[in-house]
């Protein structure tokens, strides 16, 4: 491939990638598909500046014009806030949307492909994709984890959405070799909350030790991804039980408007957030900041061990 053909990478992430400075990709689904206007685009600025503040550089990713764009101005993070039928892109949607010069919002899977592509090892998001309740019928599996399974960036997420079914979603993850390992304490933290009722397969204190760890996965020619589980912080979570009962809800209120594959996830977000008063929402923003300040601790360590 011929990256300029498809790949446009903004002055300050080039200049970023050109000195070995230490950069954090970030998806542009959440500002197109996870908040309403305005909080989308005010939330995808802090977020920016929370990586900057850490002294790494944001490269929020999208695709507009029939190009990867990696590194988005403000100007371009508000059309993504308020445009409508903006693409929910993944893996597959890709060379259609594309070809055929639509905007699009990317995913876990798409961000990070890019990402790779541009030479950016970290990426910072919510919640990764996962095995979802009743997969054993529909074999609904995300992408993500295909992605996670072969492409060598680490991602900094609160968990698994705890939409999906997190146990199956742990599995299958060690199907793929995919090292799960959770930053701080011993649970696997389940996005809205920092409780899930699995233990986590590993667990390290340090953003350096998570440093290392990247190191020497990628070092011995492990290709795939890292998931660091960073907790959402304490004064933000929510109760287990409350969001279980409007997750429940939300599945069977998806399930009678008939919403299927990529719909769900989007769906179920809004709902919640609609029946929990935004609760939901100030959640979901606390833990992508808390995420891009942790992804921003460890680019900075990496760089350092990689210089």
């Amino acid at each position: 491939m011929n990256k300029p053909d498809y790949i446009v990478v903004s002055a300050e992430v080039q200049h970023a990638l050109d000195n070995n400075l230490p950069i954090v990709a970030l998806e542009s689904t959440i500002i197109s598909h996870g908040m309403p206007w305005p909080q989308n685009a005010i939330t995808a600025k802090q977020v920016e500046d929370v990586v900057r503040q850490q002294g790494a550089v944001p490269a929020t990713i999208a695709i507009k014009d029939g190009k990867c764009h990696v590194g988005l101005t403000s100007e371009e993070i508000d059309y993504f806030a308020q445009t409508h039928d903006v693409w929910k892109v993944s893996i597959r949607d890709m060379p259609f949307v594309i070809s055929q010069k639509l905007p699009g919002a990317t995913t876990v899977a798409a961000t990070m492909r890019i990402a790779s592509m541009a030479g950016i090892n970290i990426f910072a998001t919510g919640g990764i994709g996962g095995v979802h309740r009743g997969a054993e019928e529909t074999m609904d599996i995300s992408a993500d984890l295909t992605e996670m399974g072969q492409t060598n960036v680490a991602i900094v997420a609160a968990g698994v959405k705890s939409i999906l079914d997190i146990g199956l979603t742990l599995e299958y993850m060690e199907t793929l070799g995919i090292p799960v390992v959770t930053y701080g304490q011993d649970e696997f933290p389940s996005f809205y909350s920092s409780k899930s009722g699995f233990n986590s397969p590993l667990r390290l204190d340090s953003t350096k030790a998570i440093a290392e760890l990247m190191k020497a996965k990628w070092g011995l020619e492990l290709n795939g991804s890292v998931l660091i589980a960073n907790p959402v912080p304490t004064e933000f979570e929510m109760n287990v039980e409350v969001i279980e009962q409007q997750i429940l809800k939300a599945l069977s209120a998806a399930n009678e408007q008939h919403i299927k594959g990529k719909e769900v996830t989007p769906f179920i977000l809004k709902y919640i957030a609609d029946n929990t008063q935004g609760e939901s929402l100030e959640t979901n923003i606390a833990l992508i900041k808390n995420n891009a300040r942790v992804a921003a601790e460890i680019a900075v360590a990496y760089s350092k061990l990689a210089n």
